[in-house]
């Protein structure tokens, strides 16, 4: 497994994948999470004020700007996963690697390992960049960036867990849609299009929100804790949301579930 790992590590490592999702993830959540502080640190109390309009505590602005990393950034760690994992069918690098260790379960597994790991780290990149800009932003409006809370660093380690399963996660979609092309666009057809629209749909009524908020982003959400979905109450997690545990044992399932079957059915598959 050691080996394996050390393997899995060398072929993020070595390609410039992880590092383009990075820098992308880095600039997009930037630019989100200071456009958030700037429009809710020097609006937020006019806007509260207006009769109809979406109500956030004043309280809840910081952690707001602090978890778009999961809000807006979660397909870059999937992307990455998915994509680390169909290059291995693209490129045939995953002969050489059954040749040197033929136990497919553990490559699978080595791979799980390594690019949750990657997840991770892109939480943090992600967090240096909505915290390093929005704090700032919102200091100058005259608000609280409330760093020195400590349930400003707990909601930021929930951040890092989730974006570290959603990479996860992608593995679990690469291994299962072997095909790149198809992966991606399977990848970003559900996030930005499928899932959105059935996040809003199912908050019309009692029964559907309560099933809606089993959808990936809504448990993301409800890890994570507080979000510009939430707080602004957005969706069916918004309604009646799980638990930041449960939101997380979701994406742990839907991860390892992906895994699973993707090693029960084409992961077992001859490579040529």
């Amino acid at each position: 497994m050691i080996a394996a790992i050390r393997s899995e590590f060398v072929k993020v490592t070595t390609t410039r994948l992880w590092w383009v999702l990075a820098l992308g993830l880095f600039g997009y959540v930037g630019f989100t999470a200071g456009l958030l502080a700037g429009l809710l640190g020097a609006l937020g109390s006019q806007i509260a004020q207006r009769p109809g309009s979406p109500q956030v505590p004043m309280d809840l602005v910081a952690p707001v700007v602090y978890s778009t990393v999961a809000a807006v950034g979660y397909v870059f760690p999937l992307i990455l996963g998915t994509v680390a994992t169909t290059s291995e069918i693209r490129y045939r690098t995953l002969t050489p690697t059954f040749l040197a260790q033929p136990r497919r379960g553990t490559v699978l597994g080595a791979k799980l390992i390594v690019l949750t790991a990657a997840g991770a780290l892109f939480g943090v990149i992600g967090l240096v960049a909505s915290v390093g800009i929005g704090a700032p932003i919102l200091a100058a409006t005259g608000n609280d960036a409330v760093l020195q809370s400590p349930d400003t660093w707990a909601l930021a380690g929930r951040v890092v867990i989730a974006m570290a399963l959603w990479a996860a996660i992608g593995v679990g979609v690469g291994s299962l849609i072997q095909n790149q092309v198809a992966a991606i666009v399977s990848v970003l057809v559900f996030t930005q299009f499928i899932e959105p629209i059935l996040r809003f749909g199912s908050s019309v009524w009692d029964w559907t929100a309560s099933v809606g908020r089993f959808l990936p982003g809504a448990a993301s959400d409800a890890l994570v804790g507080t979000t510009i979905y939430n707080a602004f109450g957005i969706g069916s997690s918004a309604r009646d949301p799980l638990q930041w545990w449960q939101g997380g044992l979701v994406l742990l399932v839907l991860a390892l579930g992906a895994a699973f079957a993707a090693y029960l059915t084409t992961w077992t598959r001859d490579i040529s």
